[in-house]
């Protein structure tokens, strides 16, 4: 495709170089920036939003109650870029730009700077099983573009950074249930109290629902989470937070190719600890530790069939992780106009699958991390970004991970930015090393092979060129984020048929992992609107066209060309609330989706969410009775599963069609 006409935000962007460029404003004296929120995410270094090295979309805790949605990941189809579908109901595939794997893994993903990312074999993160509640957010930032050289190696394409509530905000209690269509049955619960020396948030919550309806994909969540935040000193603070999550979900299709998806239902367990030290010596000096340990293990059998030689052969997928992380890091002020932060990690994951690694135990992965940033104002308007990291690990070469950003604020209402970032992405367990057989459980006779290692693969990099915009435009109480981005990937992976070295032909092809010879490219704009046309409503336009090259046209398919969203906030009288929004996706290939013969992309598609809510007190209580719906208007499928697709009894009718759902919730202020 080509990017043939710019949206409207490019051009008035570009207007207001012309118009705003005449008549310059420090920082200081911008009243429009003062109400920039202050993000944390792009570089390690608390800075105003328009001097951020990048783009970030943050989404605050009014916005985010205001949808309504039950789960983190629905949240992000809101924020340009991102590209996130279900194939069942409990699936999520969430990606920036697309590209993902079938359990994408790049973009970094952490709760309160912890990374989520599942230390298991796969990868990728579970996002219906997150040990946190929604209402627990305080809000969710996105950078969107390359980020590495703060955050590591899956950083590779951004950051989902999600900051939950401090212990001490809001004391008292919360309740909240759902109850709809598919059986949706939610109950949470929240108690936070203190006093100003040591605080306490408990967080628990049990998440039912049958899924798409059409499907074996009901499940079952209960959590609990804990923050307590402890003042040692006046400079001195801890912050503890503990979750757990424990999940059933069902899975399969009834009649896959010899139950190789066989219908079942798979338990899994989370736990994690997080301990935070943080000393502040001043506004401008912080010393922070952090330690944490994540546990994860899971249960996933079934018994394929070939009859009527083999009417039964077992086959699971069940799995034990540890991940144990160690970060410090040091931010200060090298003088009035300058800032810097820099710090250590080190990580080491061990993980059980004796399925997955034909019955031995991959080796335990070890990284290491150091990095810097600065950031440098040198005049009022124009800041610089320096940033570094080097990454090392057992089975690579030490990579250099560089960043470079410079903004300047053209007027008290136009800042423009221009940068260049590199990133590597480490591959998971299951890439390298990923070795899957079928037995006869009786004779041991080798049934198939689908999966072969391939440990030589080499590591993927990305070198982003990136400009941007960021500004006001007062007449309509409106501002604009535009993105363009020029992203070139070198040594992508994808997933190519082999022989197996065996003297009898096998029923079953073998594939493995292997780096495409010719980089992808992909190129584009996004735009982000929020405006505020009248005192009681807001709208957020987000607009995103891609330009995709790849000589591997399977590749091409796993990033959609275009997305677009309108989201509109609005408030009434007597507490009355809506919220509606509409999304339109281009046609996607989620995942690898390896079946040969089979190249399958769902269709592009339009759906609504809309939410009615009041909100009233009682007894000195505050009540919030809310009316939900997701996946209104056409039937439409997001992410097809293809080895289910492309069986002749599908052929042309989607497998697992998205399913409109809808609540009513009711939360109490206690």
């Amino acid at each position: 495709m080509s990017l043939f006409r710019p949206p409207a935000g490019v051009l008035l962007a570009l207007a207001g170089l012309v118009s705003g460029a005449a008549v310059h404003a420090s920082p200081e004296e911008s009243p429009f920036f003062e109400d920039m929120p202050t993000v944390l995410s792009a570089s390690r270094l608390p800075e105003p939003l328009h001097e951020a090295p990048g783009a970030v979309t943050v989404l605050d805790r009014d916005f985010i109650r205001a949808t309504g949605y039950r789960d983190v990941a629905r949240l992000l189809r809101l924020v340009p870029g991102m590209q996130v579908g279900q194939e069942r109901g409990h699936a999520q595939w969430v990606t920036y730009h697309g590209l993902g794997s079938d359990y994408p893994t790049e973009i970094q993903v952490l709760i309160d700077g912890r990374s989520v990312f599942a230390p298991s074999s796969f990868g990728g993160v579970n996002w219906s099983g997150l040990p946190l509640t929604v209402e627990e957010i305080e809000r969710i930032e996105v950078v969107r573009g390359t980020n590495s050289n703060a955050y590591g190696a899956n950083a590779f394409l951004g950051v989902v950074n999600i900051i939950t509530r401090h212990s001490r905000q809001d004391p008292g209690g919360h309740v909240e249930a759902n109850a709809g269509t598919h059986r949706i049955g939610d109950l949470a619960a929240a108690w936070a109290g203190g006093d100003e020396r040591i605080g306490v948030r408990l967080s628990a919550a049990a998440l039912n629902d049958d899924g798409f309806g059409s499907l074996f994909d009901g499940r079952h969540t209960g959590l609990v989470s804990l923050r307590s935040d402890l003042r040692a000193s006046t400079r001195d603070e801890l912050t503890l937070r503990a979750g757990f999550a424990d999940q059933r979900r069902d899975l399969g299709y009834p009649d896959s190719v010899f139950g190789n998806n066989a219908q079942r239902t798979s338990t899994t367990h989370n736990g994690t600890l997080h301990l935070i030290w943080r000393h502040t010596d001043g506004p401008d000096e912080e010393w922070m530790a952090s330690l944490y340990r994540n546990h994860e293990s899971g249960v996933d059998r079934w018994n394929a069939s070939a009859p009527p030689a083999y009417p039964s052969v077992p086959l699971d997928r069940n799995v034990s992780s540890m991940r144990t992380n160690a970060e410090f890091q040091h931010r200060f002020a090298l003088g009035p106009s300058t800032r810097l932060v820099w710090g250590l990690e080190g990580r080491r994951d061990e993980t059980d699958a004796d399925t997955l690694f034909a019955g031995l135990r991959p080796p335990g992965f070890e990284l290491y991390r150091a990095f810097s940033n600065l950031a440098w104002h040198a005049t009022p308007a124009w800041q610089i970004n320096l940033g570094a990291l080097l990454e090392k690990s057992p089975d690579t070469a030490a990579q250099f991970i560089p960043r470079a950003f410079v903004n300047w604020q053209a007027s008290a209402t136009d800042t423009f930015r221009a940068g260049y970032a590199r990133a590597w992405e480490q591959r998971n367990l299951f890439d390298r090393y990923g070795d899957v057989r079928a037995y006869d459980p009786v004779s041991r006779a080798l049934l198939a092979w689908p999966y072969m290692p391939n440990p030589a693969a080499r590591v993927p990099k990305v070198d982003t060129l990136e400009l941007g915009y960021l500004g006001r435009f007062r007449a309509l109480d409106a501002t604009v984020d535009v993105r363009l981005f020029n992203e070139r990937i070198a040594d992508f992976v994808i997933r190519e048929v082999i022989d197996p070295p065996m003297p009898v032909a096998l029923p079953l092809r073998t594939s493995r992992f292997v780096n495409l010879p010719t980089p992808v490219v992909l190129r584009g704009v996004e735009t982000q609107w929020r405006l505020r046309p009248a005192r009681d409503t807001e709208l957020l336009i987000n607009h995103t066209l891609i330009d995709r090259r790849a000589d591997d046209a399977t590749v091409t398919k796993r990033t959609a060309p275009y997305v677009a969203s309108l989201t509109w906030l609005q408030q009434y009288g007597g507490g009355w609330s809506s919220t509606a929004s509409l999304l339109r996706m281009g046609p996607l290939a989620g995942g690898y989706g390896f079946v040969p013969g089979c190249d399958y992309a769902a269709r592009a598609y339009t759906t609504v969410d809309l939410r009615l809510a009041r909100r009233f007190t009682r007894g000195g209580r505050q009540i919030e009775v809310a009316l939900n719906g997701i996946n209104l208007g056409a039937p439409h499928q997001e992410i097809a599963d293809r080895s289910e697709q492309c069986l002749p009894a599908h052929l042309g009718t989607p497998v697992n069609p998205a399913s409109p759902m809808g609540w009513l919730s009711l939360a109490v202020a206690l």
